[in-house]
């Protein structure tokens, strides 16, 4: 335990209630949310630089940490006022302090500090990956571990076995890309904007299942994921095409891509959920928002008696409200607490 305001983070374990100011800048959104007791949202703040990097195919790190030093002080203000509370009112600052870009993080981590230090309130160190877990506590106030979560977003991809709101097992994970990255690589050579996720989930719906994309075999019997290859081989396909000066039908490029993609998660979630003796799959991450994901597992699990939960989408993709639900939960397990000599961490384990 840090000795830094240890006293006060000691006794918010036991308090009735809490209010937590989260603060999340790992990669292109700048979000600041204030939460009561880990599941409701008084504020949730989030200044998107989606368009700014769109023109660059892709987030540009330098312009990323740049425009979270612009937004944030605002964000805060917007975020009290919006909470109807004072500085004062806050238990907690909470704040993600990885995975993601270093000189983004930077910008979240020492602002967090600087009111940790200001307010004299407990400083608490989320990890990312926790806070899109815990976006689900938020969509659904039933929700309970244990269950079996589905992590996709655009850094990670792994099937974790949540046994208590604070105890996670690695089942499995990617071994190159994860399917964020491979559905915006797949974006971007079939000229779709950025970011390539939703683009792709929205063409796919216009296009027909008959190029045979397929994921790696050599991983058919783990719970691990592998889609370089298959990213690769829509690369290849689009780019003989167009050597050959024939047509590229991009719809159905991208509906067979992502029926590919979306069956290997699918099948190997429901294989996880059922070797753990779990009946609750959990998506979380930003490609958990995917249409065809969303249905296939829906209707997978409705054939097996299990129940699916997916974070209502403004809560998918990065936003700070999540911390401060991830946050709660450490602060009553008596963990995260931070000092101020916190710093940035662009890799972290799940």
């Amino acid at each position: 335990m840090k000795k830094y305001m240890s006293a006060e983070f000691a006794a918010l374990k036991n308090k009735e209630h809490l209010t937590i100011l989260a603060i999340e800048s790992s990669c292109d959104e700048t979000a600041i949310s204030v939460v009561l007791d880990g599941r409701t949202v008084l504020s949730n703040i989030v200044s998107s630089q989606i368009e700014i990097h769109r023109r660059f195919g892709g987030v540009v790190p330098e312009i990323a940490s740049r425009n979270h030093l612009m937004a944030i002080s605002n964000l805060y203000d917007e975020a009290l006022k919006e909470a109807k509370i004072k500085p004062e009112d806050i238990d907690a600052i909470a704040v993600t302090y990885g995975a993601g870009l270093m000189g983004a993080l930077l910008v979240g981590v020492n602002f967090a500090k600087g009111l940790s230090y200001a307010l004299q309130k407990p400083l608490i160190a989320v990890n990312h990956v926790h806070g899109h877990i815990a976006s689900n506590y938020i969509s659904h106030p039933d929700l309970q571990p244990p269950f079996l979560c589905l992590m996709v977003s655009g850094g990670h991809t792994a099937l974790l076995k949540i046994s208590d709101y604070n105890k996670f097992k690695l089942l499995g994970s990617t071994v190159d890309d994860a399917a964020g990255e491979a559905f915006d690589k797949v974006a971007r050579v079939l000229g779709l904007p950025y970011p390539g996720g939703p683009e792709i989930d929205k063409l796919a719906k216009e296009g027909k299942n008959n190029i045979k994309f397929t994921v790696s075999n050599s991983l058919k019997d783990t719970l691990n994921f592998s889609f370089s290859g298959i990213k690769t081989a829509v690369i290849n396909y689009v780019h003989k095409l167009e050597q050959r000066g024939e047509e590229i039908c991009t719809a159905d490029v991208a509906r067979s891509f992502e029926e590919s993609v979306t069956d290997e998660l699918s099948e190997k979630a429901i294989r996880a959920m059922k070797m753990t003796n779990q009946n609750k799959i959990v998506i979380a991450g930003g490609v958990g928002a995917n249409s065809m994901l969303q249905a296939k597992l829906a209707k997978k699990c409705k054939e097996c008696g299990a129940k699916l939960y997916a974070p209502v989408l403004k809560y998918c993709t990065d936003n700070a409200a999540m911390i401060g639900s991830a946050a709660y939960y450490y602060i009553r397990k008596g963990m995260g607490l931070a000092d101020l000599g916190l710093t940035a961490m662009p890799n972290i384990d799940l």
